[in-house]
């Protein structure tokens, strides 16, 4: 049965780190590019990373070029590392494949989603 699944998120200090998994099952990430997402109260949607279905290709969101570092695990999983957070990282992240092998930042792009997993940044 396909699903992907999210962990790793909680409550951390800023500037600290939290390492996001995204485990895939029914081979949704074989052959597709993964992406994480993020939404905060309030707020639309919007692009974390994105990664081709080999491993090679990344993209990321100026928000969080430099800090945030995608990876992935062959067809079997996704992560995202997340250094140097701050308060603005706070959301609920989001973990999807691809419609297609190549990296993309549009929502539309992606086909299957995770339910999501919290982040909290505070103090």
């Amino acid at each position: 049965q396909a699903n992907l699944a999210e962990s790793g998120g909680g409550l951390v200090q800023p500037g600290g780190s939290l390492r996001l998994s995204c485990l895939a099952s029914g081979h949704v990430l074989d052959g597709y590019s993964g992406g994480w997402f993020r939404q905060a109260p309030g707020k639309e949607r919007e692009f974390v990373a994105a990664i081709d279905r080999i491993g090679i290709y990344t993209l990321y969101a100026d928000s969080v070029q430099g800090r945030f570092t995608i990876s992935r695990d062959g067809k079997r999983a996704l992560f995202l590392q997340m250094n140097n957070l701050n308060v603005e990282d706070t959301a609920v992240y989001y973990c999807a494949s691809g419609r297609s092998g190549v990296q993309k930042a549009s929502s539309s792009e992606y086909g299957f989603w995770g339910r999501g997993t919290q982040v909290t940044v505070s103090s």
